[in-house]
């Protein structure tokens, strides 16, 4: 007699290119993954919408529980600026924020980029340790500076962003 078991193993959550649609449920994940700037629910809407090749959804069991937007600088096609990465609450602790940038720099939109850069509140524990953790997978260290200051750029209502760059290994050319 054979038995069926259920194991409640969790399922491996999903990548892909945001659509627009996915802009309210992002938001709604953004909002709940504190110390991270809530941007306006138009504003993820943009980034899904217009820079969907350069960000990315992580979907566990049909929701949404990971985002990371980017962007390669208008003015530096060598440099990956990664403006915000959330994973929910339930698809935490699985190195799942590393592997939705790797996913991004994997793609023919940045075959060019030599850098990975973000900017950090210095008390952001959760971001601090996952871009440690990238830049070991990418045998980097994080070069930080302070880049857009409490006093200066926030009028003393944010903390300090300091500049993290992560220079990427020489990347290996794509066969034609």
């Amino acid at each position: 007699m054979q038995h069926s078991h259920d194991f409640s193993r969790p399922s491996l959550p999903s990548l892909r290119m945001p659509q627009a649609k996915d802009g309210a449920a992002i938001w709604e994940l953004v909002r709940d993954c504190e110390p991270l700037d809530e941007n306006s629910m138009y504003c993820n809407l943009i980034q899904c919408d217009h820079f969907a090749d350069t960000c990315v959804v992580a979907e566990l069991s049909g929701e949404i529980a990971g985002w990371v937007s980017a962007y390669v600088m208008p003015n530096d096609p060598e440099t990956l600026f990664v403006w915000q990465v959330a994973v929910s609450e339930r698809a935490r602790g699985k190195g799942l924020g590393a592997v939705m940038l790797q996913t991004i720099l994997n793609r023919p939109v940045c075959r060019d980029v030599k850098r990975l850069q973000t900017t950090i509140t210095s008390d952001n524990d959760a971001s601090w340790a996952l871009f440690r953790k990238f830049a070991r997978l990418q045998d980097a260290r994080l070069d930080i500076q302070p880049y857009y200051t409490q006093a200066l750029h926030f009028r003393n209502r944010h903390k300090t962003e300091n500049l993290v760059t992560i220079r990427l290994a020489e990347r290996v050319a794509r066969a034609a």
